[in-house]
């Protein structure tokens, strides 16, 4: 069998880090940012490192677990990879829900890091 391309190992890796860091502790995913990085969360932005963490951060829920369904990996042109994950999560007591994140991951001095995320829950409202 060969081996998945490169983009694929660097996507998968990322996500499987980030998703082990969120859900063991928050403050640890700091590093994967920077203050050039947006967040865009359930539709509300967020710039800059320190936003981005503080949003993080102040997530109300004592615990998540994520559970990863599907990912997928793409190279782009300037050396990035783009990571699209779906998944479900259950936070504290809650119902399971699903969910989809996007995350652009760029190479700075050596290190894979983020620098644009989207996040949605896979919420259906039709009555709106």
């Amino acid at each position: 069998m060969a081996s998945k391309p490169v983009w694929e190992q660097i996507g998968a890796g990322f996500v499987q880090h980030y998703y082990q860091q969120f859900d063991s502790d928050r403050t640890k995913l700091a590093d994967l940012y920077t203050d050039a990085s947006c967040l865009t969360w359930e539709g509300v932005g967020f710039q800059g490192h320190k936003a981005i963490m503080e949003k993080i951060t102040s997530l109300p829920f004592q615990s998540i677990q994520h559970s990863i369904t599907a990912q997928d990996h793409q190279p782009t042109p300037d050396s990035c990879v783009m990571s699209m994950v779906m998944g479900q999560l259950k936070v504290d007591t809650d119902q399971v829900m699903g969910f989809q994140q996007t995350f652009l991951l760029k190479n700075v001095d050596n290190k894979w890091i983020c620098t644009n995320d989207m996040f949605r829950l896979a919420l259906h409202n039709f009555g709106a």
